[in-house]
């Protein structure tokens, strides 16, 4: 043996691990020889730190549904209560057509002429709805009533008189104009000149067939009407004589 054998370490050969008990070696063990550690195991999504917007978001949405549900008031019994006061009768609105029977309806649209403070005159819109001939059921007097559309105000309210003429617009063949002596639409009688415009010139036509049947039989009953306050007059001036020749002779007598 030389010098350099007897100065050098011996090294000793490092040998595999035997199986023990006849079982094989684990890759644990494997790495244990090596200074290594057992392989760690996978975690779950969150352990790994998956931070991803959707995975985030999820996550959110999960814990704001269970705090909604934490949070989330008990349901209250369903209260009832009865009213004070109960509306049994239906209340009845009086539109005092009540005593009129309707014989003719048209819609169409109404103007009104005006005049300003210089003398300029001009045609303005009344109103759109139906335009309506009521006959009165006991003294046969028939009266032209409009309403406007929605709101149902009236833009007309007059007796169709003998003294009345309808004449058609230069301007449409589907127009007629009158003038009004006394229209109380707005209250008080007034007199106006009002123009109506249908959707065809046929109903232009029907519109003043039936108005010149309304004037018709209107003038009969004015002048029945007439001759019936001339009666009362009569009378009145008759028995006025009477009543005082009867205070004189009741006073004479005393």
């Amino acid at each position: 043996m030389t010098s350099t054998d007897n100065t050098e370490p011996k090294v000793e050969e490092t040998k595999p691990a035997e199986a023990t008990e006849g079982k094989p070696l684990t890759s644990s063990s494997v790495f244990s020889m090596f200074g290594g550690g057992a392989k760690k195991e996978k975690k779950d999504d969150e352990d790994r730190g998956d931070n991803s917007g959707s995975a985030k978001a999820q996550r959110d949405a999960a814990a704001a549904a269970k705090g909604d549900d934490e949070d989330a008031p008990p349901e209250s019994e369903d209260i009832h209560f009865e009213p004070v006061h109960k509306l049994t009768e239906k209340v009845k609105t009086v539109t005092h057509e009540e005593s009129e029977e309707e014989i003719f309806n048209m819609r169409c649209k109404m103007f009104r002429f005006t005049q300003d403070s210089e003398g300029k005159g001009e045609w303005k819109e009344r109103g759109t709805g139906p335009l309506r001939l009521l006959k009165h059921k006991e003294n046969g007097k028939i009266r032209l009533v409009m309403r406007r559309d929605k709101t149902l105000k009236v833009c007309a309210n007059h007796y169709i008189t003998p003294d009345m003429t309808i004449a058609p617009m230069s301007t449409s063949d589907r127009a007629w104009l009158w003038n009004v002596a006394a229209d109380v639409s707005e209250g008080e009688p007034e007199a106006i000149t009002v123009s109506v415009r249908v959707a065809n010139a046929e109903n232009a036509q029907q519109f003043k067939e039936a108005w010149l049947n309304a004037q018709k039989e209107n003038e009969a009953q004015f002048a029945q009407g007439k001759e019936e306050e001339v009666e009362t007059e009569t009378k009145t001036k008759t028995e006025e004589p009477k009543a005082e020749e009867k205070k004189e002779e009741a006073a004479t007598s005393s």
